[in-house]
């Protein structure tokens, strides 16, 4: 047996335990903490309809099934042996579009700790990984999907290993999750996750603007104001924005507005109006017409829409 075949049949293996493990301890669709609070399990018996959501830093792997992501007009599709790796907040839409009673939808997501990515390259000084990285100041986008090779795949499956053995999570865990995350910063496009640490470059810059921007969406956006905090020109911040969000800074901060609109309506019972006030609309009528060409119905078909499927059709993070 050649080395590529049996490296082939080793992962393959390793990918069944990992689904094994996950079925195991998420018996029920939805999302699954676990007593490693930066660990949930994903789990879906039938696909979904797309599900608007900010995901934040993070790593998600799959086990079974598949995924396709949205963000903007960019399309991303990820299955078996796959992760897909988060720097910065972004809205996205996400979509499960392999699933069955049979075959759920298995995935693992690990939330990403900015401070480890930090430490990890300050302490890489002889033979470092990240070399390439250090002097970069360009910005690319910040997710990506990419193969999860042997290594990854046994450091998942040890923090998941440990489920069975809670009594090693506050030793062991910890070390297992910093390895996950060295594995995917030394990834051909791990520099998505290496910009965004302080000093790396103007990404990290725009991940400050991120977090501004989603801490006051429903206050009117001052892009001057956000340049200068930034040590930027307005026109480099557009640039850089969308480098890194795939939109400007307007659009960006409208995804947030509509989708935590969605959310207060859908949760919360709130009418269009009053929903679109909370989050900083002046107009219901421009509100409508954006939600229309965001969620492609009304308000109040939407709602409606959402509310006659089953949770686990829609409420599916990642």
């Amino acid at each position: 047996m050649n080395t590529r075949l049996a490296s082939s049949f080793s992962s393959t293996g390793k990918l069944r335990n990992l689904a094994e493990l996950i079925a195991r301890f998420s018996k029920t669709d939805g999302m699954h903490a676990t007593d490693f609070s930066p660990l949930s399990l994903i789990r879906s018996s039938q696909e979904t309809v797309p599900i608007y959501t900010v995901y934040e830093p993070s790593i998600c792997l799959v086990a079974q099934g598949s995924k396709l992501v949205l963000l903007g007009d960019e399309a991303y599709r990820y299955g078996p042996s796959q992760y897909f790796a988060v720097s910065v907040d972004l809205p996205i839409s996400g979509q499960i579009i392999e699933a069955s009673a049979e075959l759920p939808y298995l995935a693992v997501r690990l939330q990403i700790d900015p401070q480890q990515i930090l430490e990890l390259m300050h302490g890489s000084d002889h033979n470092d990984p990240f070399s390439s990285a250090r002097d970069s100041t360009g910005t690319v986008r910040g997710l990506y999907v990419s193969s999860a090779g042997e290594s990854l795949l046994d450091a998942f499956l040890r923090l998941l290993g440990m489920l069975d053995t809670p009594q090693d999570i506050p030793a062991l865990a910890p070390l297992a999750a910093r390895e996950i995350l060295y594995r995917a910063l030394c990834d051909g496009q791990g520099r998505a996750l290496r910009q965004m640490v302080p000093g790396a470059g103007r990404a990290a810059f725009i991940a400050e603007v991120i977090r501004h921007i989603r801490a006051t969406y429903s206050k009117p956006l001052r892009i001057d104001e956000l340049a200068g905090q930034a040590g930027m020109s307005p026109s480099s911040l557009h640039r850089h924005f969308r480098d890194v969000t795939a939109m400007s800074p307007l659009q960006f901060q409208k995804r947030i507005r509509l989708q935590e609109a969605r959310s207060m309506m859908l949760t919360e019972s709130l009418q269009a109006a009053e929903a679109a006030f909370r989050v900083g609309y002046e107009s219901p009528s421009q509100f409508n017409r954006e939600y229309v060409r965001l969620f492609g119905l009304p308000p109040l078909s939407d709602i409606r829409r959402l509310r006659s499927l089953s949770e686990a059709q829609w409420a599916t993070e990642v």
